[in-house]
């Protein structure tokens, strides 16, 4: 952007910036007063304002006039002059906000070297938030099962709205992905996404980095509140934050608006705000470590993203889109997964969820070979599955049991796998296992196994355990 707002109320002064800028290629409008200015703004945003600090017959001064800016428009640099400058009246205006100060009569080199510093600060300032913007509107919910559907569908019923949203779940299920999600596909998308990772900030230092900190050597300081403007704010793991923090967080929630840590001014800002917990945040609110009113007000709208183990039908799905993020992101190579690896890794245990897949295929890829199918013999094996010269090596506790039931404890625990592998689908499971599904549904009573719904999807589990 290269459109300056000139303001001061002397024309020979205005006229002459307005001139010298047009010179050097930049579009000038001028403004006499402070009504002439905020009308200015208002109307279409400058990308830099030079601003005189004394302004005859205006209802605001260039200080009230700088406090409306950054408060309104944080990402508009303000160079401030005045022919009655002083140091006091410098500092002042550093400290709220402006981008520097220049006493007149000024030297139009100075000037013009100041302006083109402000002017690539903020160029640089909006490529930052262009790439934040990109790296939320990269995010992919990827899946086809039934518990992904239902989590999509809820989803994509809060977009429009300002409503928060409390996702919950266990770690690695992609809880900041689905929080992502929103936000690319909302009205606010063009807008910050900015992530609070109420874990990793210590806890001396949570107020300060959210709210920002003004200091008379330093300036103003946007916290993370400030850089979400206009966006959303997403709190990573809120029950992490401290208890003293999460009353002031109450407080911004309520007003938008706070102030920052050493400074009196009041900022304000329109921020979409959504949270996310692996904890029981009723369990930490009943145990004092968590503030009522301010789980009630996250948790306007809850939402649960279902664990990978609900959800193995999406496994050879998430695999291969993996593998082609890593690919982009990387140049890993570009391999495609084996059925037989696809099988394996829908009927491994994955505590870590999501992530921990991602984890394993950029592993394969790292270790493996360029070329060829991702084969069964590069995953990790879980145990006890050992398998040697096609001889299955038992469990210790299996190989104590009599035949009978060891192979009753066999069946049910492979049929248990290979329902959840198929997403509860008995005819698919019937067609893997090589049984009619008249037969596999009289196998399956004979075992106790029974299939539910949890969190959209079928689940099947032995009867009288929870599912």
């Amino acid at each position: 952007m290269t459109d300056i707002l000139i303001v001061d109320d002397e024309r020979d002064i205005r006229e002459l910036i307005g001139d010298i800028l047009r010179d050097e290629g930049y579009t000038a409008r001028l403004a006499a007063n402070s009504e002439q200015c905020m009308n200015e703004i208002n109307s279409d945003p400058p990308g830099l304002i030079i601003l005189d600090i004394w302004l005859k017959d205006s209802r605001m001064d260039g200080i009230d006039i700088l406090k409306a800016v950054k408060r309104d428009n944080p990402d508009i640099p303000v160079v401030i002059i005045s022919g009655h400058g002083n140091i006091e009246i410098a500092v002042a205006a550093i400290k709220q906000g402006a981008y520097d100060f220049i006493e007149k009569p000024f030297n139009i080199d100075q000037l013009m070297v100041v302006i083109g510093r402000a002017m690539e600060t903020s160029r640089l300032r909006r490529e930052n938030m262009s790439l934040r913007r990109q790296d939320s509107r990269a995010a992919e919910m990827v899946g086809s099962s039934a518990a992904f559907k239902a989590l999509k569908s809820q989803l994509d019923k809060v977009t429009a709205s300002n409503g928060r949203v409390m996702l919950t779940g266990p770690a690695g299920v992609g809880k900041e992905t689905a929080a992502r999600y929103v936000h690319a596909h909302s009205p606010r998308s063009g807008a910050p996404f900015v992530t609070v990772s109420s874990a990793s900030i210590e806890p001396e230092r949570m107020e300060e980095v959210l709210f920002g900190r003004e200091s008379a050597e330093r300036g103003i300081e946007p916290g993370l509140l400030e850089q979400a403007h206009g966006g959303f704010i997403y709190f990573d793991e809120v029950a992490d934050m401290p208890i003293g923090t999460q009353s002031k967080i109450l407080r911004v929630l309520t007003d938008q608006q706070f102030t920052r840590v050493g400074g009196t001014s009041t900022v304000r800002v329109d921020i979409r705000v959504m949270s996310s917990s692996n904890r029981d945040l009723q369990a930490e609110v009943d145990s004092g470590r968590f503030r009522q009113e301010l789980y009630h007000r996250l948790n306007v709208v809850p939402i649960s993203v279902p664990s990978l183990e609900e959800r193995r039908e999406d496994i050879p799905e998430l695999a291969t889109f993996f593998v082609d993020v890593l690919n982009r992101e990387q140049g890993l190579s570009q391999r495609e997964l084996s059925e037989e690896a696809a099988a394996l890794l829908q009927t491994m245990p994955w505590p870590g969820n999501v992530r921990q897949l991602r984890n394993v295929i950029e592993r394969v890829l790292i270790l493996g070979p360029d070329k060829g199918e991702i084969t069964a013999e590069e995953l990790p094996q879980p145990e006890p599955r050992v398998v040697e010269d096609s001889r299955v090596v038992l469990s210790a506790g299996l190989a104590t049991l009599p035949l009978r039931e060891a192979r009753e404890l066999f069946e049910r625990e492979y049929l248990l796998i290979q329902i959840n592998r198929f997403g509860g689908n008995i005819s698919r499971t019937a067609t893997f296992v090589g049984m009619e599904r008249s037969a596999l549904h009289r196998k399956l009573k004979s075992l106790n196994v029974v299939t539910s719904t949890k969190a959209g999807a079928r689940v099947a589990h032995v009867d009288g355990e929870d599912a």
